[in-house]
């Protein structure tokens, strides 16, 4: 496994001139008391070489690039975390534009500009949409030094793996395999894709979706793709929302409510959980899992006070969902992927700034994840190249168990779960 070693800032080097006295007759002998004096002063001189040395350790900045409230909610919510963890003076957060497709070189241009400070040392995008890889050798030509490091890509795993340091994405193998196992477990006979086509042309995307029919066939459920608006096109995500809140009444209707729903955007997530919420059928998980995502929205409630409290935040969606009849139909991971995985990885490039970690080491990236997900399980694994058979020695896929919101509520799709073999080259 290639391992980094990070980039620090010189520390601080304390040093003195000890200059000793004797007689002509031996030795100087110090009292008791001299000797207490000398080492407390040595005590002292350590501590201070100690304060020295952090501080010249912290100064630096980390750069996290989100997109915006509107559309990536958990993810700009985990940067502010960070911030408010670190400090704003050594965190400075960016936004990319909500239409990224339609703005790339704006898009390059806003991750690229972190890099002329010259006190940055890590830049974080999550998630890392179209532009990141360019904008990642941009940095890389201008600033070796700067750790370049991608969260949940849009573009694929080994291109954006070939320009930056380390890359960690949701494992789109293990849950295109586990969502549908779980919706068998719930008694679910039909299974709803719900994407659109700049989504179904990710590699990661389109072997997830190969991987949830192969997975339906082996459990003797149908598999049905459904198309929705792009909320990055003309018809924003307004229109993409109410496209989705129209048809879900339609869809129920059409494929029963034994029929499970996943959508891959964001922005679909809260009009179809308040859909399925009125009309019946099942939501296992969100494509990014968070009770954060739609799920406010869609039960109308207010998390103000939770704030950043995510057993919190978790049993007041449950019981919410379950006052509404949504009791063992609805699921989510026990903390938001995407605050984590903002907040997360920031942590992690810190701790290997500051010499604590390696930077391809999954227990060191998973360590980061915990500081903002105390009690989660994740699991992990290197990516593997489906054409060619070889892992990425800097790019890892990771999940959290699956949580069924209901009375009592359980986890399913366990971390535990062996996946089997054939899905890992299903494509």
């Amino acid at each position: 496994m290639r391992k980094f070693i990070g980039f620090m800032t010189a520390a601080v080097m304390l040093s003195s001139v000890l200059a000793g006295c004797g007689s002509s007759g031996g030795a100087t002998i110090q009292t008791v008391e001299e000797k207490a004096t000398t080492a407390a002063a040595a005590e002292q001189k350590d501590e201070t070489t100690a304060a020295a040395e952090n501080d010249a350790a912290g100064d630096y900045h980390i750069g996290i690039v989100t997109g915006s409230v509107s559309q990536s909610e958990d993810d700009r919510r985990g940067a502010e975390a960070f911030q408010a963890k670190v400090g704003e003076d050594r965190v400075i957060l960016a936004t990319y534009p909500d239409n990224f497709t339609e703005e790339l070189e704006t898009t390059v241009q806003t991750i690229v500009n972190l890099s002329d400070d010259p006190e940055m040392k890590a830049i974080i995008v999550n998630q890392a949409i179209p532009g990141t890889t360019e904008a990642f050798r941009q940095i890389k030509e201008r600033r070796p030094d700067i750790l370049c490091i991608a969260g949940e890509s849009h573009e694929d795993l080994p291109e954006i793996g070939s320009a930056a340091d380390l890359v960690c994405n949701n494992d789109f193998v293990a849950r295109g395999y586990l969502i549908i196992r779980t919706a068998h477990e719930l008694g679910c006979k039909t299974f709803v894709h719900i994407s659109f086509p700049r989504h179904l042309s990710y590699e990661t995307m389109s072997r997830r979706v190969a991987i949830m029919k192969a997975a339906c066939e082996e459990f003797g459920m149908n598999f049905v793709m459904e198309s929705a608006p792009d909320p990055t096109t003309d018809v924003g995500v307004p229109g993409a929302q109410a496209y989705i809140a129209e048809h879900v009444p339609e869809w129920i209707e059409k494929y029963g409510k034994d029929s499970a729903y996943f959508c891959t955007n964001d922005a679909h997530t809260e009009p179809l959980l308040r859909g399925l919420l009125e009309n019946g059928g099942y939501f296992i998980e969100a494509d990014l899992p968070s009770p954060l995502m739609g799920y406010p929205g869609a039960l109308g409630i207010d998390l103000t006070e939770e704030a950043g409290d995510f057993e919190k935040i978790l049993s007041k969606v449950e019981s919410a969902v379950v006052e509404k009849g949504g009791a063992g139909r609805f699921g989510t991971w026990a903390y938001s992927y995407g605050y984590t995985v903002s907040a997360g990885l920031a942590q992690h490039a810190m701790n290997v700034i500051d010499g604590k970690s390696e930077l391809t080491d999954i227990d060191d990236i998973s360590k980061a994840y915990e500081e903002f997900s105390p009690k989660a399980s994740w699991n992990g694994s290197q990516y593997t190249n489906v054409d060619t058979g070889v892992k990425s020695d800097n790019t890892f896929l990771v999940y959290q168990d699956t949580y069924i919101m209901g009375d009592p509520g359980k986890y399913m799709g366990s971390t535990e779960i062996e996946v089997p073999e054939k899905y890992f080259t299903t494509k």
